[in-house]
């Protein structure tokens, strides 16, 4: 009796937990982009940063895309504002080619072919080349103003 009840009391401690950690993720993720709330990890060469995201208006958008031939690209599974598979992937930060102005380009995943976590443009340009590619990679009409706040440490990072 006494193991059925610390088995069922671990199983609910593991539900809770994960629970918390699912909603936290998707609250970080899906909040409003504007603010400090628009913060959430993005991997550039490698190492996760903490970027700040705001969504121009759908006017000014299409307009940067048209006449700003320095603009950045920000590279994500789904739309900025929905949960994201993998964290998004930058193709600059300050001193490397920053511009605060990010292109939203999606990353979709080709049929035989299992999703992961890519950690650079580069390796991101690699994936969508060649007979077989990888991945299509299909830009947006979003172009969003991005700040890179911080550095992450990518010792408590866990497989997302």
């Amino acid at each position: 009796m006494e193991v059925r009840k610390s088995r069922a009391f671990l199983a609910l401690a593991a539900f809770c937990v994960l629970s918390a950690l699912s909603i936290h993720s998707s609250l970080a993720i899906s909040a409003n982009m504007n603010g400090a709330a628009g913060q959430m990890p993005a991997f550039y060469d490698g190492q996760l940063f903490t970027v700040n995201m705001m969504e121009l208006p759908e006017n000014a958008s299409a307009s940067t895309i048209a006449q700003n031939p320095s603009i950045n690209q920000i590279f994500t599974t789904k739309d900025l504002d929905e949960e994201q598979d993998f964290f998004p992937v930058i193709d600059a930060i300050q001193g490397d080619g920053f511009n605060p102005l990010w292109q939203q380009i999606l990353i979709v995943f080709n049929p035989g072919f299992a999703p992961r976590q890519f950690v650079s443009d580069e390796e991101i340009e690699a994936a969508a080349e060649g007979p077989n590619p990888e991945i299509t990679l299909v830009p947006t009409d979003e172009v969003y103003r991005c700040s890179v706040v911080g550095q992450k440490s990518i010792s408590g990072l866990s497989s997302h």
